[in-house]
């Protein structure tokens, strides 16, 4: 059965990845971006909306063009986000209100925009992409890691608080995939911004191959959707082998404080 689903930051990386997964299994796909026409990138049977998730205006636009275009949805797809990265006393606040801005609360005005219609219909699935950085907190990315641990913790409330509607929430939580995201780069600590740079290039996994195992995770409603191997290791030995945990991150806050210092 044909799906009607809405991706924002979906005209590049794993958003555009997932709406090329979704139609490829004949599902109907709007693409919501900042750029004011559709970008070359979205295919042509996908359909584009401008949408800054930043502003509620556009929020109510979006949901005015759904019910145009379709009468409804079944899949929203809260993709958007930027990287940052900074240890806390170089980071400025303005970067902290920026990512908090998009990476936070433009999922949240998605959830709210859309909760009352997937309560009329009595069905809908939300999906938030975190990361593995809002399960496993290393150090050197406090701004990111806190967004992105505020949508995990949104997705399990909503999980709960939306299911008598029949009503489901999955968090994507990949660790570093090949993509574009180091472009939203812009922060002030530049040696954590080369850190994350490397980390984003050098990875092994695509992003069509993230958005093909995430796609399966929607299908069983996970309400966690983890995306490889590294973010299964580090996520059960957290929970499970907390001490190897602890060390694993202090080693790595010992490394970037010598990285500091040598520079």
């Amino acid at each position: 059965m044909s799906r009607r689903v809405l991706i924002t930051g979906g005209a590049s990386g794993l958003g555009l990845a997932l709406a090329k997964a979704f139609v490829a299994r004949g599902d109907q796909v709007l693409v919501v971006d900042l750029a004011d026409t559709k970008p070359e990138s979205v295919p042509e049977e996908i359909s584009y909306f401008r949408v800054d998730v930043r502003s509620q205006q556009d929020w109510d636009a979006a949901l005015t063009h759904v019910r145009d275009l379709w009468g409804g949805l079944d899949v929203l797809v809260n993709n958007a986000g930027v990287a940052t990265g900074g240890r806390i006393d170089v980071e400025s606040i303005s970067d902290w209100e920026r990512v908090l801005d998009i990476n936070l609360l433009g999922v949240v005005r998605g959830c709210q925009t859309f909760t009352p219609l997937f309560k009329d219909q009595k069905s809908g699935h939300i999906v938030n992409t975190a990361s593995l950085a809002g399960l496993v907190h290393g150090p050197g990315m406090s701004s990111y890691n806190a967004a992105k641990a505020a949508v995990v913790a949104l997705s399990e409330t909503l999980g709960f608080e939306l299911a008598p509607w029949n009503i489901h929430v999955s968090a994507i939580c990949p660790a570093f995939f090949r993509t574009n995201l180091h472009e939203s780069l812009q922060g002030k600590d530049t040696a954590m911004e080369e850190t994350a740079l490397k980390l984003i290039t050098k990875a092994t996994m695509t992003a069509d191959e993230v958005a093909g195992i995430v796609l399966k995770g929607i299908d069983k409603h996970k309400r966690i959707i983890l995306t490889d191997r590294l973010g299964h290791q580090a996520y059960w030995t957290k929970r499970l082998v907390r001490p190897a945990y602890t060390s694993a991150m202090k080693k790595a806050g010992r490394r970037l404080a010598s990285k500091v210092r040598d520079a």
